[in-house]
């Protein structure tokens, strides 16, 4: 339908992108972007460590293992297009103990499964060739992964939206939504827009942005902090590219890793630790309102009884540099706590099940009108311009949503 009004809440990175799909394949639809803050990207996208990931982890045939594929051909062409930084700086996923080969060849069929291109296992010696300062007995290598800058990506893609018609409106923090004949009606505060259809990437604020709209109450967003070290300026010459470990597939985090940045800076992490606040970046950073609902959730305390002992690691590093460091210096053996400093910290929305369950694919509910993105965790930013295309194809060829 032609001459349609389509809402976006949340001005990150996926809801830009989306917006930036509608706008650009759908003419005559006019797209406004709802976005509480005074500019975009201010969240998780403007604290990613920007790293443009391969495919490597991802459950062959799940929404993120064929997002992230199609996500990066797109996000390179339009970076280069953009001319916006795309350094393929390459990843090794370093097993630093014999127990570990196991996992690590498991997660090499996963990717060739994912049709990571050019990955490849490496033995000791080829680690010391790609990383001359890192630790390891084996190593997969895969040269094809990437850092780029997601802030600046957003902006262009704000800025597309902008030239092709729409709007993003800044300061927009939506207080209700309510069916109205034929759309939605969106608030905030006094003031009202009326939309044919909305869409819902509203991030750390996912549930209870869903719940305006009526939709289901799981899954539920818990906070995680994840804080970084930075590498000192003269001992970034430590790490050439990515440094990860094997992960341990009961986590949807990777474990701490080195990541070098497109500004040139090395960072180390990050760790994961419960965040007091959905918009906890510090350790003081505490609302009540977002305690008192996580610790009313079943969901948290069933996760917290499984889950207890790798958050008791997790804090330990969070105050205690040495703790954090330990298990980094497996990775450069060379590094310790006197060549790092403490650098910023990020937010992660992770979407929890009322059983527990940490959620790890994507999670999209349709609620008549109104399509709400549940759960858009890592690689969400990678796979930002797929997820688009994905949400518009569902949205716009989905007779319910008429």
């Amino acid at each position: 339908m032609a001459d349609e009004t389509i809402g976006v809440v949340g001005a990150g990175i996926v809801g830009l992108a989306t917006a930036r799909e509608i706008a650009l394949s759908r003419p005559g639809t006019r797209v406004v972007v709802f976005e509480k803050e005074r500019e975009v990207s201010l969240h998780q996208t403007g604290h990613n460590s920007g790293v443009v990931h391969a495919g490597i982890y991802y459950t062959p045939g799940s929404l993120k293992a064929d997002l992230c594929v199609r996500g990066v051909s797109l996000l390179r062409e339009y970076c280069q297009d953009r001319r916006l930084p795309y350094r393929e700086t390459g990843k090794l996923v370093v097993a630093v103990r014999e127990d570990e080969l196991g996992r690590m060849d498991a997660l090499y069929e996963r990717a060739r499964n994912n049709h990571v291109p050019d990955l490849r296992r490496i033995s000791q010696e080829e680690i010391r060739e790609i990383e001359p300062h890192a630790g390891g007995v084996a190593a997969l290598h895969s040269p094809r992964t990437a850092i780029t800058d997601y802030p600046a990506v957003a902006r262009a893609f704000a800025e597309d939206v902008v030239a092709s018609g729409g709007e993003v409106r800044l300061g927009f923090a939506v207080t209700g939504l309510h069916d109205v004949p034929g759309g939605v009606e969106v608030s905030s505060g006094q003031e009202k827009v009326r939309v044919d259809r909305l869409i819902l990437c509203a991030g750390l604020h996912s549930d209870t942005v869903a719940g305006l709209a009526r939709d289901r109450p799981e899954p539920r967003i818990v906070p995680f902090r994840g804080e970084y070290m930075l590498l000192r300026p003269e001992r970034t010459h430590l790490v050439r590219g990515l440094i990860y470990p094997v992960p341990d597939p009961r986590y949807p985090f990777l474990g701490v890793h080195f990541t070098p940045r497109v500004d040139g800076s090395v960072e180390v992490g990050p760790n994961a630790v419960l965040a007091l606040a959905r918009e906890g970046y510090t350790r003081t950073g505490v609302s009540p309102r977002d305690l008192l609902g996580l610790a009313r959730y079943p969901g948290a305390w069933r996760m917290a009884a499984r889950h207890w002992r790798t958050g008791v690691k997790e804090y330990r590093g969070s105050f205690s540099t040495a703790a954090f460091m330990k298990d980094a210096a497996l990775y450069v053996p060379g590094v310790g706590v006197r060549d790092v400093v403490r650098g910023g910290a990020g937010v992660r929305a992770q979407a929890l099940d009322r059983d527990g369950t940490l959620v790890d694919d994507f999670r999209i509910h349709r609620v008549g009108r109104v399509t709400a993105v549940r759960n858009a965790p890592s690689p969400a930013a990678t796979a930002s311009m797929a997820i688009a295309e994905h949400i518009v194809d569902a949205v716009f060829e989905d007779p319910s949503a008429t």
